[in-house]
């Protein structure tokens, strides 16, 4: 399975680069680049063989697909990952877990659309942002399984396991 995000700076600027180099640099497979070479989309330097592409415009070539392919989330939506779309969340309230030290927390909220749950990282000061009008409700994270006063029920022990 490739990667679904190819970076462009795998690929050096001023050189030229043959298919099999540039599907070995990205981990593609060697036809999904001639596809792009054969489909327009990726120019070759010239038209002899082996078939060259320049790194300036390969580079280029990747950073617009890259480009192309961001969908930005508007402020009061959390991507839902079962819908594909960015939703706003079911009954406008949202939780927000903060981190145990500095740094990003976790909100979380159902989707209006479908009812799963959606979750975004971002920091306390940038929620007001992120979620204008919904009400988002501070949540203490739940401890580590050592920290928690009861142990777990899906526990088994070896004296229950002879019985």
């Amino acid at each position: 399975m490739a990667r679904t995000r190819l970076n462009p700076r795998l690929i050096k600027l001023n050189r030229s680069h043959t298919i099999e180099e540039v599907a070995r640099h990205l981990r593609l497979s060697r036809e999904a680049v001639r596809r792009w070479v054969r489909s327009g989309q990726l120019q070759p330097i010239d038209s002899g063989r082996p078939i060259l592409l320049a790194g300036a415009t390969l580079r280029a070539f990747l950073a617009e697909r890259r480009a192309a392919a961001k969908r930005p989330t508007p402020p009061g939506h959390i991507y839902c990952l079962k819908c594909r779309e960015p939703r706003p969340p079911a009954l406008g309230m949202a939780d927000f877990t903060p981190p145990p030290g500095r740094g990003a927390g976790n909100l979380r909220a159902l989707c209006a659309t479908c009812g799963t749950v959606m979750n975004r990282r971002a920091r306390w000061e940038a929620v007001p942002v992120i979620l204008p009008d919904v009400e988002v409700r501070v949540v203490e994270r739940e401890g580590r399984i050592a920290e928690r006063p009861t142990p777990s029920v899906n526990v088994a022990f070896k004296e229950h396991a002879s019985a």
